[in-house]
């Protein structure tokens, strides 16, 4: 199981079972983990956060096509060969361009009355950023 650019939270909607968190992996799966305390859950979770940090390398841009649909950037499976710091100034320089990105999706709307096509791309695009 590979974690490069992939995200532990606590899984606040999973009720069934106490101390659950849930990992997101690079491609979008979801895994459910149980520890036995609080504590040790909330360890687990930023120890596999700071490695997905320092092993996830800056994303590839996305292949150019004709259409002009959205599609995600290609995220390397390689670890990073950057020194922590400058890993760190890179993963904050990304944050800052999708929360733009986002701001800017956000503010242009589809048409409602839009094709149902238009409206699932930025449905996608949208999900792709709030996970950024």
């Amino acid at each position: 199981l590979g974690v490069h650019h992939a995200l532990a939270e606590r899984a606040s909607k999973y009720t069934k079972r106490p101390n659950v968190f849930r990992l997101q992996t690079a491609d979008w799966r979801v895994f459910l983990f149980q520890a036995p305390t609080p504590e040790e859950m909330f360890s687990w979770i930023s120890r596999i956060n700071l490695v997905a940090a320092l092993f996830s390398s800056p994303p590839f841009p996305a292949a150019v096509g004709s259409q002009r649909r959205f599609v995600r950037p290609i995220l390397p499976a390689a670890p990073s060969r950057s020194p922590p710091e400058e890993q760190h100034r890179s993963h904050e320089a990304w944050m800052e361009r999708v929360a733009q990105e986002l701001f800017e999706h956000q503010r242009n709307l589809p048409e409602k009355r839009g094709r149902a096509r238009d409206l699932d791309e930025y449905r996608v695009k949208k999900d792709y950023l709030l996970y950024e």
